[in-house]
């Protein structure tokens, strides 16, 4: 057992440095990727991985200390996030250019808040909590894996070569779909009577390996949701409102995308309303340990270091200072505008609503990170919630004023808010990721609370210069203010969807009844959980959440997820006839981490080269295959190299005991 009161190599100097270049490189990928070609990579594994070579060369170095450099470097993943929202502000013609200080303002003080709010929640749902938390596993892994290979320990050598095998598997299957050898994604869809359905699964071993991580409890409760989405809520939706000359697979996804998915965000909705009623009890026991142990640390007693969070005074007292800064930079917003006599309580409204969205946010997607992890959490679905919220709240105040463009500036800076409430949940969405990885690896948490600062901070810097190269090179499709050199406007479909939303809440022409189905669906669901744990005596669940996530994200996330678990427990339930099963499936664990490791580096270089070569498809091949042909070569691939590494990894397994 470790000694949770030693003092480790942890917070460093070099650390920080390393961590924060780590995050200037991958904020600028992640915010360009992001509105490019509408996807992001989880940041940490590809940072403890770059880590653990770098500092390999220091004896010094520690397990701990690779883990600082990944939380800080996660924030790169983490801010970028507000990519989902900013551009909408372009888009509605009320700024011809990115500013850096608003901008800037916006993620720093949404961000450092983001911070603050997780620290009570850690204990609630870190320590004290059984979420599987994929990615925070699968960092954790890779560490322990890197240490122990270094120490010369047999499983740890065996560990070592099963997330090398995992990651070059996975590296190389998502070059050939890049090259457009594999198709990208499989699907299906057909016509069902008068309307259509069907089912689509992204080509990604680094989704099945998330599956794995997840477990088969989370994997049911999107198989659950896959089957509601498209077995019920497509096919009726889609009888109900036909495309004349659509074929079914587009008939499918546009109403999927237009209507469903509306009902996926009120799912998510309900459920998040119950789980945070859930969770009232754990966080006010979180709240009132961390005030004991400062007691504690007051009196001259010994806090393990593994349980000293910042002080809670100290949060206490930075959540009440950043509300300067916030009502300023709110305020600033509005300067010169057609709603500025409204000014006091528009930043009132703002203030409150950040302070009390910002923590529902924030508990909500602490508690969607550690069920599905970080990349695959919807926070475009906490953003229309909060859009929604804001819009209602800004719209309230400010209907009286009359004028030349009163609502759009209502927009504006309904979307302003809501910014600074989804970089609260968006660095909370990822740092009770990383909290989990401390807690794995024997860290300190308020080290990590201090990275995690130190890394949004960074990221803040660099996302307003990279949104306004992209606005001067690119532009953004919509734009009144297209000064763009390039002919191909990004479509930031995430940004063009919130400020819609906006539009419509103050418009008055919002179709709430979408919403309204799902949330009754969402209630549905809950019973459906409470009753099932109940007569199992908590053996059996359906998390509402899990179900809704997977109504909400689109297929071709949700299905290889399910897919992973599946085999997860298979191939779990297959070892547990050997005399090493506890070794085989940890190796099982890398295995899948290795997965996960090879596809996110892949896209970190995929982005630098769509950066230099400014095409969106770069490694793609004159002679691909047909998209039917690419699908086959794809499932029998995948197929190939599951079954391939799972069977070596219980064989492997069996070499360490031998050994």
């Amino acid at each position: 057992m470790a000694d949770s009161t030693a003092p480790r190599t942890e917070l460093t100097l070099r650390g920080i440095i390393l961590g924060v270049l780590i995050t200037l490189v991958f904020t600028a990928a992640q915010v360009y990727l992001g509105l490019k070609v509408g996807l992001t990579f989880a940041t940490s594994i590809p940072a403890a991985v770059i880590s653990m070579a770098l500092l390999r060369a220091f004896k010094s170095a520690t397990i701990q200390e690779n883990n600082i450099v990944q939380t800080i470097a996660s924030a790169a993943g983490t801010l970028s996030s507000v990519i989902f929202v900013l551009p909408g502000l372009l888009m509605i013609g009320w700024w011809a250019h990115i500013p850096f200080l608003p901008t800037f303002g916006a993620c720093a003080v949404g961000g450092i808040l983001g911070v603050m709010y997780t620290i009570p929640l850690r204990r609630a749902l870190v320590t004290n909590s059984d979420l599987p938390y994929p990615e925070g596993v699968a960092a954790a892994e890779v560490l322990k894996v890197g240490t122990g290979s270094r120490e010369g320990a047999a499983e740890g050598k065996a560990g070592l070569v099963a997330v090398c095998l995992g990651t070059i598997a996975s590296a190389l299957f998502a070059a050939v779909a890049a090259a457009k050898i594999f198709a990208a994604e499989v699907a299906g869809y057909f016509k069902v009577g008068k309307g259509a359905t069907g089912l689509g699964a992204s080509s990604s071993l680094a989704l099945m390996g998330a599956g794995h991580l997840m477990g088969i409890t989370v994997g049911i409760a999107m198989f659950a949701g896959l089957a509601i989405a498209w077995g019920v809520l497509v096919p009726i939706m889609t009888t109900i409102h036909q495309i004349p000359g659509a074929d079914a697979g587009k008939h499918a996804l546009t109403v999927w995308k237009t209507e469903v998915r509306f009902m996926g965000a009120g799912v998510i909705g309900a459920a998040a309303i119950w789980t945070l009623g859930k969770l009232v009890g754990p966080i006010w026991s979180g709240l009132v340990s961390s005030l004991e142990a400062g007691k504690v640390r007051k009196a001259g007693g010994d806090v393990p270091r593994i349980e000293q969070d910042m002080p809670i005074t100290i949060v206490g007292l930075i959540s009440l200072l950043l509300l300067a800064p916030a009502g300023w930079f709110l305020a600033q917003f509005l300067v010169g505008g057609p709603i500025a006599s409204e000014t006091a309580p528009l930043v009132a409204i703002g203030i409150g609503y950040v302070l009390i969205a910002g923590l529902l946010a924030a508990a909500v997607c602490g508690y969607m990170a550690g069920l599905i992890g970080s990349s695959n959490s919807p926070v475009s679905g906490i953003a229309i919630l909060t859009v929604l919220g804001a819009s209602l709240m800004v719209g309230a105040v400010g209907r009286g004023v009359i004028g030349p463009d009163v609502t759009k500036a209502l927009v504006a800076f309904a979307l302003y808010v809501t910014t600074v409430v989804l970089a609260v949940a968006v660095v909370a969405n990822d740092n009770l990721q990383d909290l989990k990885t401390g807690q794995l690896v024997d860290a300190t948490p308020w080290k990590q609370q201090v990275g995690l600062v130190i890394g949004v901070v960074a990221g803040a810097v660099v996302i307003p210069f990279v949104l306004e190269l992209l606005n001067l090179s690119n532009g953004f499709a919509g734009a009144p203010n297209l000064n763009a050199v390039a002919k191909d406007p990004l479509a930031a479909p995430q940004a063009t969807l919130i400020s819609t939303l906006a539009k419509g809440v103050l418009g008055g022409d919002l179709n709430w009844s979408l919403l309204g189905i799902g949330a009754l669906i969402g209630l549905g669901l809950v019973a459906i959980d409470e009753i099932l744990r109940k007569t199992s005596a908590g053996r059996y669940s359906l998390p509402a959440l899990g179900v809704g996530l997977a109504i909400y994200l689109p297929s071709t996330v949700t299905a290889p997820v399910v897919v992973g678990a599946v085999i997860g427990w298979v191939y779990e339930k297959l070892v547990d006839r050997d005399s090493t099963s506890e070794a085989a499936k940890r190796i099982g664990v890398l295995i899948a981490s290795g997965f996960i490791v090879g596809e996110s580096l892949f896209n970190v270089a995929l982005a630098g080269l769509i950066v230099l070569t400014q095409k969106g498809e770069p490694l793609a091949v004159p002679f691909a295959p047909s998209e039917h042909v690419g699908m086959i070569l794809a499932l029998i691939a995948a197929a190939v190299i599951v079954a391939w590494l799972y069977s070596w990894a219980r064989s492997a397994a069996k070499k360490t005991a031998e050994a």
